[in-house]
């Protein structure tokens, strides 16, 4: 996949913008709320900056900044001051009050709380360059357009698109030339005077491809909406904003405008990555199984359908066409919305990856491990993702019309560890899972290191995939339990490295005999072991004394940094605090260190992590960022923020919520008629009353006492409880 770095003035002005989402829209500036053309500065729809510009002065002078702060995920307000010239007063006269909204509304307040009349013109200068997302990320800053006057304001376009703003009340005078909306005010005392500005662009798409819309009106939330109530009350400040912030990413295609899924993220990732989109479904599920649902039908119109076929066109299909927004230093490359994502690793050419592939770009491997294609991670997460949705009730013709997705992703990572003939390996480097996107020649002529995090997702895959094939009458359940059997012992023997602190899983297999020994936070997704019959979980890849020796390992300063697990260990001499890959805290791998180890009993080592996650979202006022940097905690210093990160990232909120849902401790099984309830008996959050989550799409609350202690207090009546 073709890569676009990000420029470093973009990141600059990423980490210190007030970013407004309401997908596929979005408004960027800086804290006192001018939008300057600066980095990444302007209104956006689509991809598209609509706007780039919009300075506002009041009588000749710029109002100085006072606040600027989110109200909510899609809106902002920014206050000035403006003193009116000669006014003996030491005190401001005027206010400046601008809400802005991410769909394109700017109000705009002047109040005069002086005791003279105010007289001065307020000007308010207006540019675009109608650039793409990609280019201006990737620091390409085109000209302004000439703009051109219309009824009530001004107007830009270049061939395919254009750009209207419009005010009401209409301005006394318009500069075309100069861009600038002026009004002559005259405000008496305790007086206001408010305009609005609307921005609106009209681009045109082909007939073979529209852009993904956003949640349309009348559409409901794929969540219920949850009442969380404990000791701890950063909690109660987390939750709502992390749920207000995963509404703010949802697209939808524009032909199927109740199938909703998760954008990855702002601003470097502002379209559907399909791992993320399926992460921040699957660890939502504890609120209803829609949002689930929705992504799956997403990505399963995406899925490819073997080689040589044409694919999917529509909405986002394998054969879509668009431009793509890149990521800084090696991360996954991604479609803002109306960009299709690439096919697999292999790129473009007569392989175009197996029968059953899910779109995915390159991610950085850390300084260890080569990049990895996130398609492998896709379609491994699909059907975990489908089988737990099952598990929490998602309806069983739902689950039918998706199944055969199912079995082509299964087909994909069957293909991968398979001969010529399709019987599975199992012996040989080739019985390990790599990227399933490369072709059986590149497998063979450079062969890439079998990585421990994709054999814990293709294990759990090849698990689900076998509950789904017997359930539903399918043949190849047998077999594919028979190949989680055989990696599980493989992996036991190989992937484990022996020393003095009673040793770790090997970050990869470069080759037969070669561990890659790495000490990384992806060890955590050997502790995720996908949900299973009766409430159970499956049996892990790692023994009883493998899975404490890789507890004490994540608790250890060496990844905890306090405030969450580094994603390298920093006695590692390529360790770096602010490498994504290479010493970063990543909020929902930590997340799943918190959940894997108190399922495991390690409730201990699970507090500490849980502690320094909670600690970490009062210093992001509750709206936790895809990472920040993995320096060791200091009292009184705050986490230092990641100029790279996404925020808001759809993982990170996702996962914020399933921090606290999953201390409640329950896992259904919908189709056997059972949820088992089996909290953390530390009782990290003291008393904890979860309100509002879904079970078999019904109402579920469960209240957890200081000691430990659930008592459920709604559940469908259907189903038997039960503490196992």
């Amino acid at each position: 996949m073709q890569q676009t770095p990000v420029s470093t003035a973009a990141h600059a002005a990423a980490h210190a913008a007030i970013l407004c989402v309401n997908a596929p829209a979005m408004a960027a500036s800086g804290p006192d709320g001018q939008l300057r053309g600066h980095g990444l500065h302007g209104f956006y729809r689509s991809g598209i900056r609509v706007l780039a510009r919009m300075e506002l002065r009041l009588g000749g002078i710029e109002p100085l900044p006072l606040q600027g702060a989110l109200t909510s995920t899609a809106a902002a307000r920014f206050v000035g001051a403006v003193r009116i010239p000669g006014d003996p007063d030491p005190d401001p006269a005027l206010t400046v009050e601008r809400l802005r909204h991410a769909d394109g509304v700017e109000t705009v307040t002047v109040r005069n709380t002086g005791g003279r009349p105010a007289r001065l013109p307020l000007e308010i200068a207006l540019g675009t360059d109608l650039g793409p997302l990609a280019d201006i990320a990737a620091g390409r800053r085109s000209a302004d357009l000439p703009g051109q006057v219309q009824s009530a304001g001004l107007r830009w376009g270049r061939p395919g698109c254009s750009a209207t703003v419009a005010a009401r009340p209409s301005p006394h005078s318009v500069l075309a030339g100069a861009g600038v909306l002026r009004w002559d005010l005259e405000l008496q005392p305790g007086g206001r005077w408010s305009v609005e500005l609307r921005i609106d662009v009209d681009s045109s798409a082909s007939a073979a491809f529209r852009p993904p819309t956003g949640r349309a009106q009348g559409v409901l939330l794929p969540w219920s909406e949850p009442e969380v109530r404990c000791d701890d009350a950063r909690v109660e400040l987390l939750v709502p904003r992390s749920l207000d912030t995963l509404g703010g990413l949802l697209l939808a295609d524009s032909d199927r405008p109740t199938d909703l899924y998760a954008a990855s993220g702002v601003p470097w990732r502002f379209g559907l990555t399909a791992a993320d989109a399926i992460w921040a479904a699957r660890l939502m599920l504890p609120l209803g199984t829609r949002l689930a649902a929705g992504t799956l039908r997403a990505l399963a119109r995406r899925q490819h359908h073997g080689v040589g076929s044409p694919g999917l066109s529509g909405p986002g299909g394998w054969a879509s066409s668009g431009s793509t927004t890149g990521i800084a230093s090696g991360r996954a490359a991604s479609s803002a919305p109306g960009a299709a994502v690439a096919a697999g690793a292999a790129g473009p050419g007569p392989w175009a990856g197996p029968e059953g592939l899910l779109p995915g770009g390159l991610k950085h491997g850390g300084p260890e491990l080569p990049p990895s294609c996130t398609a492998t991670e896709a379609t491994l997460l699909f059907v975990t993702l489908l089988a737990e949705a099952w598990r929490w009730g998602l309806p069983e013709q739902e689950v039918a019309e998706l199944l055969p997705a199912a079995e082509r992703a299964l087909a994909a990572l069957r293909t991968n560890v398979s001969d010529g003939s399709g019987a599975f390996l199992t012996d040989g480097p080739g019985s390990f899972v790599t990227d399933l996107g490369r072709s059986p020649g590149e497998r063979a002529s450079r062969p890439a290191p079998a990585r421990c995090e994709v054999q814990a997702q293709a294990y759990r895959s090849a698990l689900h995939g076998a509950e789904l094939l017997d359930a539903f009458g399918r043949p190849g359940g047998a077999d594919w339990r028979a190949w989680a059997a055989g990696l599980r012992e493989r992996f036991r023997e190989q992937f484990w490295i022996d020393d003095l602190s009673g040793g770790r899983p090997a970050a990869a297999l470069a080759g037969p005999g070669r561990p890659v020994p790495a000490v990384a936070a992806s060890f955590v997704h050997l502790l995720d072991l996908g949900l299973s019959a009766e409430g159970a979980l499956h049996e892990g890849l790692l023994d009883r004394e493998q899975t404490r020796a890789l507890a004490q390992r994540l608790a250890a300063p060496e990844l905890d940094c306090g405030r969450g697990l580094r994603t390298l260990s920093a006695k590692s001499p390529r360790f770096n605090p602010l490498g994504h890959r290479s010493g970063a805290v990543r909020v929902h791998e930590t997340v799943l260190a918190v959940a894997g180890l108190a399922e495991a009993g390690f409730e201990r080592e699970a507090g500490a992590l849980l502690e320094g996650l909670l600690d970490a979202s009062t210093h992001f006022e509750g709206r936790l960022p895809e990472m920040y940097a993995g320096e060791q905690r200091v009292l009184g210093c705050p986490p230092v923020p990641h100029p790279a990160a996404c925020r808001p990232a759809a993982v990170s909120a996702a996962a914020s919520v399933h921090l606290v849902l999953t201390l409640g401790g329950v896992r259904p099984d919908v189709p056997g008629g059972r949820v088992v309830v089996r909290p953390a008996s530390t009782a990290p959050l003291g008393e904890l009353e979860l309100t509002g989550l879904r079970v078999a799409g019904e109402p579920f609350s469960v209240r957890v006492s200081r000691i430990g202690v659930a008592v459920v207090e709604e559940a469908p009546p259907a189903l038997q409880l039960g503490t196992r």
